[in-house]
């Protein structure tokens, strides 16, 4: 459905007198240079979102997709907020207690491999719903890339090696020795996915209803069935998009613009930020223990706020969003914190109001000339969602359904604790951890970011915004510096290396924290295994409006900033 005519929106968004350097930050620098290309030809940022969102869908089948969802945050040139919400749906089908066995306990992998772990996906419909009110360019220019890149392969990293090999066994057990995904790929190897490309030239002729009603249809029902899943026809022709207010918040002199509910990065972003608000944290020094210690003790109760208080608000009954970042309610919160010694995860429980996600997401980062910016994050959830591969399609499928709570109380692959709030109903939004940022300074874009690492990808932004208006780094060394996790529970603190030294080691010791060094696997820490915390990418745009891209060297991110 479109909200505004394309012509009209264009005119609205090139009518901008600040000009900057257009940039986009992403996974890969395939996606990245797509992006600039379209922007080049003429297309604005939310065209080249599109393209590079399609893009990644070929290079990145880690977690680009159109198998999957997501959630964009935006600013335009005018001043005009808002963000849009294509998160994957439950099934109409699901129920509360479809995880669990006879005695009531959960059914370990039902909810992260294989048909019945999927979600409706939501990436598809998301791209249109952008493209209706914001889109510029010929929906076929956005798409001719990505299909390109399909029928003419992409070179395989050395990280994409790894990250295939890894979860071979898991592709092969669902689809068998004769999938695309199911053979070992080395460095260097090519990989073409032609189905895919006539999937995307498929969607690009004959738009959203392709893939929610046509032959894509058919082909994901197909392998759902087929594959132990519960989703019909009917969940996909039902499946929309939804246009929501963004969660908007100060920060000293920053203005916040972040992701609400299904969305718990933009709420819980904020907590963090107010309750240190009153510190002069950038006196403490980076990563100096005091500062690693008030940030820990603001990470934790916003974490336990999050496991009782929020999942989807249209299945719930006003959940709290303002609530939980007023400044009086957070002050509260932080009273029981003490410089002596850590509070124990075990004291803390969620907040009293009165009140009327994957380790293997991705996020990127895009500027136009303009200045309209966009943060996209994406996910399949975990590394190739639940395996499942629609053979005729030539793309994965999420796994989604695990970022409900399957239980109250228990945790899911993230070690995250869920409550009623996000308990499983029929074509309900699971809880998310995605935070696709936008930071203003004086009313103007000044930091556009976010990041893939489910439990940590909020912890990532808050500590890469502090990065670099508290300590005063660089874009590139703001995503680069080691980062730092804790989400109440389990109650332990993950670093990465070069957080640490022998000092800063005692220090936090001696005041009861549990340390736990990375890489960590769920045996070890409760948490989903993980060598690293995070991949920011990030723009930055000075006082100067200078623009500077930060790709996390952590993968093959690239920025890529026209002149």
């Amino acid at each position: 459905m479109k909200k505004f005519t394309p012509y009209i929106l264009s005119f609205l968004l090139l009518s901008c007198s600040e000009s900057y350097n257009p940039a986009v930050v992403s996974a890969r620098k395939e996606a990245s240079d797509i992006g600039a290309q379209i922007m080049q030809k003429g297309g604005n940022a939310f065209d080249a979102m599109i393209a590079v969102h399609l893009a990644l869908a070929v290079v990145y089948p880690i977690a680009g997709n159109i198998g999957g969802g997501g959630f964009v945050v935006y600013q335009t040139s005018d001043g005009q907020s808002g963000s849009l919400d294509f998160r994957e749906k439950a099934p109409g089908k699901a129920f509360k207690d479809m995880y669990l066995d006879d005695n009531g306990d959960v059914i370990d992998g039902m909810s992260t491999l294989g048909g019945a772990a999927i979600g409706v996906p939501g990436s598809i419909s998301g791209i249109f719903e952008i493209y209706d009110r914001f889109g510029s360019l010929p929906i076929q220019d956005l798409f001719q890339p990505a299909i390109d890149l399909a029928n003419n392969g992409f070179i395989v990293t050395k990280n994409q090696e790894a990250n295939l090999n890894e979860k071979i066994e898991e592709i092969i057990s669902i689809n068998g020795k004769e999938s695309l995904f199911s053979k070992v790929y080395k460095e260097g190897d090519t990989i073409i996915n032609e189905k895919l490309s006539k999937t995307l030239s498929a969607i690009a002729k004959n738009g959203a209803r392709e893939f929610y009603e046509g032959s894509i249809a058919e082909m994901i029902v197909d392998e759902v069935e087929e594959s132990g899943g519960i989703i019909t026809m009917d969940d996909l022709i039902q499946y929309e998009s939804v246009w929501r207010d963004p969660v908007k918040f100060d920060y000293k002199d920053l203005e916040i613009i972040s992701m609400s509910l299904p969305s718990s990065g933009g709420i819980l972003l904020g907590q963090m930020l107010r309750a240190i608000e009153d510190y002069d944290i950038g006196q403490y020094g980076h990563n100096s223990p005091e500062s690693i210690q008030l940030m820990v003790e603001a990470e934790r109760r916003a974490y336990a706020d999050r496991s009782f208080f929020m999942g989807d608000p249209d299945f719930g009954n006003n959940l709290p969003v303002y609530e939980l970042i007023a400044k009086d309610y957070v002050k509260q919160r932080m009273e029981s914190f003490s410089w002596e010694k850590a509070t124990p995860s075990d004291e803390i429980s969620h907040g009293e109001l009165i009140v009327e996600e994957s380790d293997q997401t991705t996020h990127y980062s895009i500027i136009d000339h303009n200045g309209n910016s966009v943060s996209v994050t994406t996910t399949l959830n975990t590394n190739y969602g639940s395996k499942v591969f629609v053979e005729e399609g030539g793309f994965f499928l999420n796994n989604e359904m695990d970022d409900f709570s399957s239980k109250p109380g228990y945790p899911n692959t993230f070690g995250l604790i869920g409550s009623e709030a996000n308990s499983i109903e029929g074509n309900k939004r699971m809880l998310s951890s995605m935070t696709p940022t936008i930071v203003l300074k004086d009313g103007k874009p000044s930091l556009i970011l976010g990041t893939p690492g489910g439990s940590t990808i909020i912890t990532s932004v808050f500590q890469t915004i502090l990065n670099v208006y508290e300590f005063g780094m660089s874009i590139k060394e703001a995503v680069k510096v080691p980062r730092f996790h804790h989400q109440w529970l389990p109650d332990a603190v993950i670093f990465e290396d070069g957080v640490l030294d022998r000092t800063k080691d005692s220090i936090l010791r001696s005041k009861n924290y549990t340390i736990v060094p990375l890489p960590i696997s769920i045996e070890t820490s409760g948490m989903s295994p993980r060598s690293s915390i995070g991949r920011v990418d990030a723009i930055f745009i000075n006082e100067k409006g200078e623009v500077k891209g930060g790709a996390d060297p952590r993968g093959d991110d690239h920025a890529t900033i026209l002149k």
